[in-house]
């Protein structure tokens, strides 16, 4: 995480990730991120290596990071 950026988030936040390919990266990311507590939708957009996770209440960024680390990828830094 970068200094000075909160540790927890509300609302969307978007992440840049490492090494998304296809529909399977889509599938996996998907999957570990929709599991974190408090996420209510993620987007996934494979061409900008982006991923977008909206949160009605607080959700903690380093959650999201492991989440993405379980499905194979990295945060792009």
């Amino acid at each position: 995480m970068l200094p000075g950026t909160p540790r927890t988030f509300i609302g969307s936040t978007t992440f840049a990730v490492r090494g998304l390919t296809g529909i399977a990266s889509q599938r996996l990311l998907l999957e570990q991120i929709t599991g974190v507590d408090g996420v209510d939708s993620v987007t996934v957009d494979l061409a900008g290596g982006a991923v977008t996770v909206r949160a009605a209440g607080p959700v903690d960024r380093a959650d999201i990071a492991a989440a993405i680390g379980r499905a194979g990828f990295a945060l792009v830094p």
